[in-house]
């Protein structure tokens, strides 16, 4: 017995407009619509449609449209369409269900209940268009006091190894086969010409990316997938992968359909196969054990990069980052609840974890109150939209931000959350060679860069309008910042007073 689902989606179909051209058709990666060269007409699979739009943008006659199902059950707000639909599919494949993107439940977004103070009369603005605005952001170790050989022109303390960013903004982990080689290199690429770093992700990287290899972060996560002594010399920096906001507490799965041969070579293993990195790396089980390897990749790479160490933003990521700093660590990345995903269990996605705004607020209190603030950068990942986010998170205390779902809402996704199927109809989360075109690598730095570019202009414009010529001076101010809408708990989290307070 089989339980109908009814589409999502329905598809709207101007006959008036519609010349048969099938631009439609070989356009649909998920098989929507279908060519009957005897009846010459176009007909739409509705149960098959993700609500992705390329079929709509793409139509030539704009004769398309796609909007959500009129059909639909009961009202019911404890038994929604969701968990029905849900529970339909488990009970006839008995597995797990699988997604893509982020958490898009109606969870509170403490950035929407944030603002920023303005300067006015008593501590005049800053033009930035006519007066110098510093974004420049060094991340890692700093010492606690710097001492100069005699005559004050040579530093005499030695520095750990800094990443140097020209805006506090990053591309967060998107690993090669999760998204494509063309996605790959259009961020590696724009993070060369802006002057920032881009993320592997767990599954290595290819080697015609090596030449970016100053702009990039190399993970090392529980499956040490494409880990070798190359691969660690040729980066900026190594990210120790303990966990991510999308799915705390398991680790990566790589659906088999995605490990195309260049895939498996990359990430070394066959081809076909699921990807599934152990939810615990089998080496740490302790921050001693952590500390281990903090050094183990020092010592490989010559003392030489900074190590970073991410974790999902959990309810005590304040103590687990006190203990990273103290084993080690240079910078500790946090990723919040909203963080996103290639293909995740749709229960931790939607349920484990909580905002990345309360993680990085509680995380820099802690290690300012112990006094080893300094000895690490904090970087806050997880749903971070737009300039104005970005400041927020500097002033709760971030140095720098990811940003991974904006980066890819850049080069064409329109979140449709079918990362997992392989079948990407925009051409960035797919390994299929015939989708993976549709991506320009030229075209895709391009907006990257353009994106990166105009956050910078907007962050420099409410600097200025705070009265605050450099970044270094938000860094953790909370002054700066005043909530809308919190409670008095929240707000004690968050370190922020309330608007008129």
């Amino acid at each position: 017995m089989k339980t109908y689902i009814p589409p999502r989606f329905k598809v709207e179909r101007d006959q008036e407009r519609c010349i048969k051209c099938q631009v439609c058709v070989n356009q649909c990666s998920f098989s929507v619509h279908s060519y009957d060269a005897e009846v010459d007409e176009v007909f739409s699979r509705e149960e098959n449609c993700v609500g992705c739009h390329r079929c709509v943008i793409f139509c030539p006659t704009h004769a398309l449209n796609i909007c959500k199902t009129p059909l639909d059950y009961r009202e019911n707000a404890n038994w929604r369409p969701e968990i029905i639909e849900d529970i339909i599919r488990q009970a006839e494949s008995g597995g797990v269900l699988l997604t893509g993107m982020g958490n898009d439940k109606p969870y509170k977004v403490y950035w929407d209940h944030l603002v920023v103070n303005a300067s006015q009369v008593t501590n005049p603005s800053i033009d930035p268009l006519r007066e110098p605005m510093e974004l420049r952001t060094y991340l890692g170790r700093k010492p606690e006091r710097v001492e100069l050989e005699r005559g004050g022109l040579k530093l005499k303390t030695k520095v750990a190894p800094q990443l140097t960013i020209e805006a506090p903004i990053m591309f967060s982990a998107l690993s090669y086969g999760a998204v494509s080689l063309n996605v790959h290199e259009s961020l590696a690429r724009a993070a060369s010409e802006f002057g920032t770093l881009f993320n592997t992700g767990e599954g290595g990287l290819h080697r015609k990316l090596y030449k970016y290899g100053k702009n990039t972060i190399v993970q090392v996560a529980s499956g040490r997938y494409g880990v070798h002594s190359e691969y660690l010399d040729v980066a900026a920096a190594v990210e120790i992968k303990i966990g991510q906001g999308a799915k705390p507490g398991i680790g990566g799965h790589l659906p088999g359909e995605k490990v195309s041969a260049e895939v498996s070579a990359t990430r070394m293993i066959p081809a076909g196969t699921d990807a599934l990195s152990p939810a615990p790396h089998h080496d740490i089980y302790s921050i001693e054990d952590l500390s281990q390897l903090i050094y183990a990749l020092k010592e490989a790479t010559n003392y030489t990069k900074p190590i970073i160490v991410k974790i999902a933003a959990v309810h005590n990521s304040a103590a687990i980052a006190s203990g990273m700093v103290r084993a080690g660590a240079d910078i500790i990345a946090l990723d919040g609840i909203r963080g996103s995903t290639g293909a995740a269990p749709k229960i931790i996605r939607d349920n484990v974890g909580i905002p990345i705004e309360l993680a990085i607020a509680a995380v820099d209190t802690r290690l300012r109150q112990e006094g080893i603030r300094h000895q690490a950068s904090l970087v806050a990942a997880g749903g971070i939209r737009c300039a104005a986010d970005v400041v927020k998170a500097v002033a709760l205390g971030a140095d720098a931000v990811y940003i991974g779902t904006a980066a890819l809402i850049a080069l064409g996704c329109t979140v449709c959350q079918q990362c997992h199927t392989g079948k990407c109809a925009w051409g960035i989360c797919t390994t299929d060679l015939s989708l993976t075109k549709r991506i320009n690598p030229d075209i895709g730095t391009e907006r990257l860069v353009n994106l990166l570019r105009g956050w910078s202009h907007e962050i420099k414009d409410m600097l200025g309008g705070m009265g605050v010529n450099a970044l270094e001076s938000l860094r953790g101010n909370r002054l700066h910042l005043r909530a809308v809408g919190l409670s008095e708990k929240e707000m004690e989290i968050l370190g922020v007073r309330h608007a008129g307070d």
